[in-house]
């Protein structure tokens, strides 16, 4: 048997099946998947592309959304300019009439690269391109002992099957994603008789590893301005770090009689760290509108994962502290609320750091 054919052969047995955005031809739902997908596990897509197909069902509702409105649907998925280019591909898409369908054309379109536009033309449209993405580029330099990156896209057209192009592709992406793994599970892989690294005891340096590089560290201050109902967020430019998400202030564009500095909390990025110092800043009474949001709004809306982690840990201080306030028969105090905002805030899935820092404890990175 071929490559192409052990691999057809091992995904109708051991492959994934039955993920929402297979057995469709839909390039939108494709498309929207492939995006997602984008350096992103698919037990975190899942649920995200199950709730933006229900707000935007066709290419034409996403191009009529707003950015703040995309944005908010995809708090917390990482990556944020994927959503802001997913928005600006639909616009485009609408204006063109139609989506482009070949792996060439599909590149066109904003936030669409080689790989993702190959597997967008295979999945929706039927061609026979290649793909390379991460997993794929670990299979082919195991299976054929290449340690030369220019070398896999050649390689990767060369394998590509005449018939079955659709199953070949998801076998490769399953394969590298469920068995060839970093930790490979070679026992269960259907190409290990032919496998180079494997016969060879490279599964370890192949793919070549790339070099560690020390990230830098920026810094920067968080302004958490709160009577304990509300918080002041502010719009970030965009592009650009979080760019469109809304944030606290890193000025304090409000004089306060007292502030807290909270526990610091680390953020990763792909090139450079961002250490945050957050900063408590009780207010007696939000203004309505001009950036103010009540605590349940921030946590629902446009913004990045460390500041809906504080934000739960003031929601859950707010909270208690009414409690004590109702137990005691004492009237609401603005202090009170805010004061009690350090001793909560666990997420509901794990402690994060930004949590921590409402604690004012130590706590683990993201």
């Amino acid at each position: 048997m071929s490559f192409a054919q052990k691999l057809v052969a091992w995904q109708r047995r051991h492959g994934r099946h039955g993920l929402p955005w297979q057995g469709t031809r839909d390039p939108y739902r494709v498309w929207l998947s492939e995006v997602m997908l984008q350096q992103t596990q698919v037990a975190t897509v899942v649920p995200y592309y199950r709730r933006f197909l229900k707000e935007y069902p066709t290419v034409k509702a996403l191009a009529v959304a707003s950015e703040d409105e995309v944005l908010r649907l995809w708090s917390g998925l990482g990556y944020y300019a994927r959503g802001r280019n997913l928005r600006a591909a639909a616009r485009e898409v609408v204006r063109r009439g139609s989506f482009p369908s070949t792996a060439q054309d599909l590149q066109s379109l904003p936030g669409i690269g080689r790989s993702t536009a190959a597997a967008i033309a295979v999945f929706a449209f039927g061609e026979r391109a290649a793909i390379l993405d991460g997993n794929v580029k670990r299979v082919l330099s195991r299976v054929y002992g290449v340690d030369d990156a220019n070398a896999l896209w050649p390689l990767a057209g060369r394998l590509l099957p005449r018939r079955g192009i659709e199953t070949y592709t998801q076998a490769l992406m399953d394969l590298g994603a469920t068995v060839c793994t970093r930790n490979a599970q070679c026992g269960q892989c259907p190409l290990r008789a032919d496998c180079v690294a494997h016969k060879t005891g490279r599964i370890a340096e192949l793919p070549a590893a790339r070099r560690k590089r020390s990230l830098p560290l920026r810094r920067t201050t968080w302004f958490v301005f709160t009577d304990g109902e509300k918080v002041l967020l502010e719009r970030r430019p965009s592009p650009g770090i979080w760019g469109g998400l809304l944030c606290f202030p890193e000025k304090p564009v409000l004089k306060v009689a007292a502030t807290r500095r909270l526990q610091p909390i680390d953020h990763g990025f792909t090139h450079f760290r961002l250490r945050i110092q957050p900063v408590l800043c009780e207010v007696k009474g939000a203004a309505a509108g001009d950036g103010w949001v009540t605590l349940r709004e921030a946590c629902a809306g446009a913004v990045p994962a460390p500041v809906r982690e504080l934000v739960r840990a003031l929601r859950s201080g707010a909270g208690a502290a009414r409690a004590r306030r109702r137990a005691r028969g004492a009237p609401a105090s603005p202090r009170a609320a805010g004061a009690g905002a350090p001793r909560a805030g666990r997420s509901p899935r794990r402690t994060s750091r930004a949590g921590a820092a409402a604690r004012g404890a130590p706590g683990a990175a993201r």
